[in-house]
């Protein structure tokens, strides 16, 4: 199974924008890492 190349995209934009964090730190992260912290920052920004 592959992750749709356009998520990964949005998951990439979401996470350097909130973290600041480089594309490639962001690439180099296991899938469930990723989505675990683009969860966190969806947290964050809700309880701006």
């Amino acid at each position: 199974m592959t992750y749709a190349a356009d998520l990964i995209e949005e998951e990439t934009a979401y996470l350097a924008f909130h973290f600041h964090w480089g594309m490639d730190a962001v690439l180099d992260l296991e899938h469930a890492d990723r989505r675990g912290y683009v969860a966190r920052a969806r947290a964050l920004v809700e309880q701006g």
